[in-house]
């Protein structure tokens, strides 16, 4: 079943409001701190196949042309981008060979599985 037959993901993502993890500091300390905090919205991901789900990632969001488009960012470096649908399946893969398996895990949450990589993502579902 698609998701977009039982639900619809209403405004995608909600991570507009998000202050993305930098913090309003001024001063010496500041370059230091923001240095070390990690961009984006942390998010729980289980990568490379693993069983167990960490907040190791972050998702960002920006907006390309007419899309919306979230970079997830893995905590070796590397990161896979999604592009936000319209069309109430929640999110796509915006590059690469592997589509996103989108599956709805309770009202303000999506699972996002691209490959051996799965995602778990802030999100406002409504039952249609």
């Amino acid at each position: 079943m698609r998701i977009s037959e039982s639900v619809y993901l209403a405004g995608a993502l909600a991570l507009a409001g998000c202050s993305g993890g930098q913090s309003e500091q001024s001063g010496e300390g500041a370059t230091a701190t923001a240095a070390a905090q990690k961009p984006g919205l942390p998010i729980e991901c289980a990568l490379g196949g693993h069983a167990g789900f960490r907040r190791d990632c972050t998702v960002e969001q920006s907006a390309g042309g007419e899309a919306v488009v979230l970079t997830v960012r893995h905590p070796d470096g590397g990161f896979r981008r999604l592009q936000v649908t319209q069309d109430g399946r929640g999110v796509a893969a915006a590059d690469g060979a592997l589509p996103a398996v989108v599956s709805v895990e309770g009202d303000k949450q999506i699972g996002v599985a691209v490959g051996t990589d799965r995602y778990r993502l802030p999100a406002t579902v409504n039952a249609r």
